[in-house]
């Protein structure tokens, strides 16, 4: 087993005189600065979806692994030219899984179902509509190209020939390819686990009776779900008040447990912004204030050898920081690339005039080829979140969006939801 290297504890400091992080810049340091950081171990090939590969995989045998016939018809040899032909027809047929014994020689022609082996001497196939059989007889017109209706040996994949990077995410279709060239085991990246922590005295969680000046914690469960379509297995540390020895606690557990801390709410340097104040204290953290709407306060630092991403406790500004900002590095960390979503160009059903400085992410649905914005912008409308099936992607610049202008639109889908 191949262990993981260590994150330095300066790793996400910023260049001096930064102030304010545009969105490409905070990527961009985000990979240049992370690796993975989890071990590897062996899957078996029908367990491994979802799972990153730590080695690149090839193939033990080629795809097909011998010639065989495309349809129902007749193996002979050679191609045909224009006019009658005829065949002696030999005794036996080749069927998928009954390869034919013998051999066929030149002018001669054998009864070959769909997935047979193509017998030795073979190399072509006639459909069994285009010819006309009388006793040992086989008529046939061509003219009939060469190695027509048959498949060659390891024309899909040849033996030896890599199938998937290290980095790949293995999905269901690819465990269908390993198996067909007999791949039955992977090495493959462990699952990168990662804590949740929610912070706030005005927290509390789902199914109780709460006071009035208290609200549901949203974030939670809403990350922990997004976790886990990313493959990745969450450690619920809870709830924890605005208290800093508590605070401190959680995440000494939480660094036990996990290779990676998720927390929302005191990412910023208010009064009660504990996590910030505690990750200050290490004096490895840095408070990315990033020129992004909704967002900007984006508390990182290790704790104990082990990365802590501080989200806004905000549940809108959690969600899409998550998003554009934690996935690609959660899936760096975890053995991936750091890869950014797929947008699409498409044009807007809404009219916008965005101010220049930051760049903005609207909740927007795609409808009938055209995409909506969400009717409030307002961080605390986390309905919108649901009503939406992407983002809205508008540049730092200066923007006068028009209904029908093409927009930067990226579906859930693209961050893996």
């Amino acid at each position: 087993m191949t262990q993981a290297p260590k994150l330095r504890n300066d790793c996400f400091a910023l260049p001096a005189g930064v102030h304010w992080t545009p969105v490409e810049d905070a990527l961009a340091l985000l990979e240049a600065r992370l690796q993975t950081v989890v071990d590897i171990e062996d899957s078996a090939v029908d367990a491994s979806d979802g799972r990153i590969l730590a080695k690149a995989v090839m193939a033990r045998r080629s795809h097909p692994p011998y010639a065989n016939s495309a349809v129902d018809g007749y193996a002979l040899f050679g191609g045909l030219a224009q006019g009658a032909h005829c065949f002696e027809l030999r005794d036996g047929r080749a069927a998928a899984g009954e390869a034919f014994a013998g051999s066929v020689a030149p002018g001669q022609a054998l009864r070959i179902l769909t997935g047979a082996a193509l017998p030795e001497g073979a190399d072509t196939v006639v459909l069994q509509e285009d010819v006309f059989v009388e006793g040992s007889k086989l008529y046939v017109n061509g003219p009939l190209k060469q190695g027509a209706n048959a498949r060659s040996s390891g024309e899909d994949v040849e033996q030896g020939a890599v199938l998937f990077s290290a980095g790949h995410v293995i999905q269901p279709q690819d465990i269908g390819v390993l198996v067909s060239v007999g791949v039955v085991q992977v090495k493959v990246f462990k699952t990168l686990r990662v804590a949740l922590i929610s912070t706030g005295a005005e927290l509390c969680a789902p199914g109780i009776d709460s006071r009035l000046d208290q609200i549901f914690d949203a974030n939670r469960p809403m990350l922990r779900a997004v976790l886990q379509r990313w493959g990745m297995q969450v450690v619920d540390m809870g709830i924890v008040p605005d208290d800093a020895s508590l605070v401190r606690q959680a995440l000494d557990e939480a660094a036990e447990q996990a290779d990676v801390i998720l927390t929302s709410g005191g990412a910023s340097a208010g009064d009660e912004d504990h996590m910030s104040s505690i990750l200050s204290e290490k004096g490895n953290m840095a408070l990315w204030r990033i020129a992004v709407k909704p967002g900007r306060p984006l508390a990182l630092g290790m704790w104990r050898g082990v990365p802590v991403f501080g989200l806004p406790g905000n549940p809108v500004a959690a969600f899409v920081c998550t998003l554009v900002f934690a996935r690609p590095a959660l899936m760096q960390l975890s053995g991936s690339s750091f890869t950014g979503p797929q947008a699409l160009n498409l044009p807007a059903a809404f009219a916008k005039n965005k101010k220049a400085g930051r760049r903005e992410y609207l909740r927007a649905r795609l409808r009938n080829g055209s995409v909506e914005a969400f009717a409030s912008e307002g961080s605390g409308r986390v309905s919108g979140l649901s009503w939406a099936n992407g983002l809205v992607e508008l540049p730092d610049a200066a923007i006068q969006v028009t209904t029908g202008q093409l927009i930067r639109f990226i579906p859930y889908s693209s961050f893996g939801l």
